[in-house]
């Protein structure tokens, strides 16, 4: 999103901003409240400037400061890392809540995740995860190393037997940037016993740019998207495991990988029309997991090729299908076209790919819904959208119908007075009882947990 944009948004307060997106709302919201008739309204009203100048959240609706980036972690063994991501928040013992986050370093991090004896993968990488352990009341319990000494953690997902995937987002081998270790992989991290799962990466799962995943509770499969950033783009893959549903350490056993191939679509990109709909979707081995000489977007999948998407980002599961985000799509950085985002859902029993939503446009500075990033389901009925853009950084809330409102705005500046900067948003997640909504700030790195009258 443009600065001007964001500036006036930020003005204006971006209460409800109109219709941003287009396209069948109601499929995302299936399960929901919103899906059975109970739509909410738009909206929790204008943001109000926090005297502490860190979060504006609507009227009624307060934070807390769960952890920052440079403070002690509660283990002792060290500070706080950098750049906090992609995040989770699953469910513990006697109510309490696990979240997982990402710490998306690369070497130039200004504070790498800790090494802890049997949580590094290398010692020469900075990524890696933390956990913390919360009450009921959002009170941090704990607040340790998950994993370490891997490279880029940027988003990942949750499985059905409570453990978090983290995905590293880079093709970085061996000798590059003072690695150790290939990176490129997956990890499993089980936050209420980090060292049940270690630092083994799941290799059968690809090496290549990862983004976030997603995991078919009913087949085991485990869908995922590659973030590439150079022409030809990433690819939107499906891992079938040998062990499904097996709980931890299931999808050590290994696995075929696939990537989709949609018949007559080189670039999903191309697709501009909300409900366009692709039957007889195709699934083609992966010829080398790998990539040990070649990128698998770059390797030969036959005659017909492969589909190829820029910015592939968000993903996740809900009302028996899988939902993956391209972010942008840019024709002068080789896209068939330019979008300004796109959520498309794939139903494997139907074998059928239909785009949902599309963002934007960005000609109109009172819409807002360009670049989505990290994307959930809130259990009151809607979608919650991190952007990923310039300027000022806000979360936004999706009803059914489609009408976009502000739930929290970014209030430190880490610029200047004439060039104000905003970390953007990352990591936004709901504790299992729908009472909270957690959220990272990038940077700095910050977790804060949002109550109010969540409907």
């Amino acid at each position: 999103m443009s600065a001007t944009r964001r500036q006036i948004l930020s003005r204006t307060g971006a209460a409800v901003a109109g219709i941003a997106f287009s396209g069948a709302f109601a499929e995302l919201f299936a399960g929901t409240a919103a899906a059975r008739g109970h739509s909410p309204a738009a909206g929790y009203g204008p943001l109000v400037p926090d005297p502490a100048g860190l979060l504006d959240l609507p009227k009624g609706f307060r934070y807390a400061v769960l952890s920052r980036e440079g403070d002690p972690l509660r283990s002792g063994e060290g500070p706080v890392p950098s750049n906090h991501d992609g995040m989770t928040a699953l469910p513990g013992r006697r109510g309490r809540v696990h979240l997982v986050r990402n710490h998306e370093n690369r070497s130039t991090a200004r504070i790498g995740v800790p090494t802890v004896k049997g949580l590094t993968y290398d010692p020469a990488a900075k990524g890696g995860c933390t956990a913390l352990t919360l009450d009921g009341r959002n009170n941090v319990l704990d607040e340790r190393v998950a994993i370490a000494g891997t490279a880029v953690n940027c988003a990942g997902g949750p499985t059905p037997w409570r453990t978090w995937l983290t995905c590293e987002e880079t093709e970085d081998k061996a000798g590059t940037n003072g690695y150790a270790k290939d990176h490129g992989f997956i990890f499993e991290v089980d936050p209420a016993d980090s060292h049940r799962t270690g630092a083994v990466p799941l290799t059968a799962m690809g090496r290549f740019q990862h983004e976030a995943i997603a995991v078919d509770p009913e087949s085991g499969i485990v869908y995922e998207t590659e973030d590439a950033f150079q022409h030809p783009f990433g690819l939107f893959y499906r891992f079938l495991p040998e062990r499904p549903l097996g709980g931890t350490g299931s999808l050590r056993a290994g696995g075929t990988l696939e990537a989709m191939r949609v018949p007559g679509v080189p670039d999903l990109s191309a697709i501009q029309e909300t409900g366009a709909r692709f039957e007889g979707v195709e699934w083609v081995p992966v010829p080398d997991p790998q990539a040990v000489e070649t990128p698998i977007r770059l390797q030969d999948f036959g005659p017909k090729g492969i589909t190829h998407a820029q910015k592939l980002e968000g993903c996740y599961w809900g009302g028996g299908a899988v939902y993956f985000v391209s972010s942008f799509a840019r024709a002068r950085d080789g896209s068939a076209a330019t979008h300004y985002g796109q959520v498309w859902k794939y139903e494997p029993h139907r074998r059928r790919l239909t785009l949902v939503v599309v963002f934007g446009p960005s000609t109109d500075i009172q819409l807002p819904g360009e670049s989505p990033d990290n994307i959930c389901l809130a259990p009151t009925g809607g979608l919650m959208v991190c952007e990923d853009g310039e300027g000022a950084q806000h979360v936004y809330g999706v009803n059914r119908r489609g009408q976009v409102y502000a739930v929290a705005r970014g209030a430190n500046n880490i610029g200047t007075p004439d060039a104000p900067e905003w970390g953007e948003f990352a990591g936004v997640a709901f504790s299992p009882d729908g009472r909270t909504m957690y959220v990272n700030c990038y940077t700095p790195g910050t977790t804060f947990a949002v109550t109010g009258p969540w409907r």
